[in-house]
């Protein structure tokens, strides 16, 4: 599937700040996955579990009966899901840590688009954002499951330092540059848009999930329309609010 190009417009509001000294220092300073190999997440017999257990996600859910399944078969007993100090959230998180590092190697640039010119960080956002919305399919109807679990007090703070990496990430791989207060504006933005789309697609029953692409691209167009960031970040976050609510509920929890 080709990109949808974005407006001259809205790539100027992505265009990449000319590097300054102080750029260097920053991004010594930033977790990336591209520059720097992470930690395992997870201990071996944990990740061994985790690998396994996401296999049986689609039909079971994130739930403790997909961890007990991925211990089975990674040749362990049921008692040693008991190694995951946060049970599910664990599934959960594995899911979003690996599609996340997955981005650098699932997506590449060319030097040039066919038109011979070059591919704008703005398009390259776009493109990044819905190859990591594309890596839920195999789970969506699985991820409000998901959502309520990472919704849960307990994981907020873990589930939004992911969504904060992700963002980062996305516009690392994009190649911004920017130093100034925009590269805070820009992730936080990017970070509400993510997650607006990530809900509005939980409902898509469209071919080819066609309407959550369309719905980037309108939160997009939107971001440049509305003309500040404050507004920006105060629609996404009303928009996910309301959205999480309303798929809480549907799980039957009472709010």
């Amino acid at each position: 599937m080709a990109p949808v190009r974005l407006s001259n417009s809205l790539l100027g509001t992505f265009r990449a700040a000319p590097i300054r000294p102080t750029a260097v220092w920053r991004q010594k300073c930033l977790y990336h996955s591209y520059d720097y190999a992470e930690s395992p997440p997870f201990p071996p017999a944990e990740s061994k579990i985790l690998a396994s257990a996401y296999n049986h996600v689609p039909n079971h859910g994130f739930t403790i009966d997909a961890l007990k399944l991925g211990a089975r078969d990674a040749g362990y007993l049921d008692v040693s899901t008991n190694l995951l100090p946060r049970g599910v959230f664990d599934l959960v998180n594995y899911h979003l840590l690996t599609q996340r590092l997955a981005l650098k190697d699932n997506v590449q640039f060319p030097a040039q688009s066919e038109q011979g010119k070059t591919v704008g960080v703005g398009a390259k956002v776009r493109t990044l954002t819905l190859a990591r919305l594309r890596a839920n399919e195999p789970v969506i109807h699985r991820w409000q499951e998901a959502l309520a679990i990472m919704a849960q007090p307990t994981y907020i703070p873990a589930s939004l330092g992911e969504l904060a990496k992700l963002a980062d990430e996305i516009w690392f791989l994009a190649g911004d540059q920017s130093v100034d207060s925009s590269w805070y504006t820009k992730r936080a933005s990017l970070s509400t848009i993510y997650s607006a789309t990530e809900v509005f697609m939980t409902q898509d029953k469209s071919s080819n999930f066609a309407e959550t692409e369309q719905f980037l691209d309108g939160r997009l167009e939107d971001l440049m329309k509305i003309g500040g960031f404050m507004g920006a970040l105060g629609e996404w976050v009303n928009y996910t609010g309301h959205s999480t609510v309303n798929v809480l509920r549907s799980k039957g929890v009472r709010i």
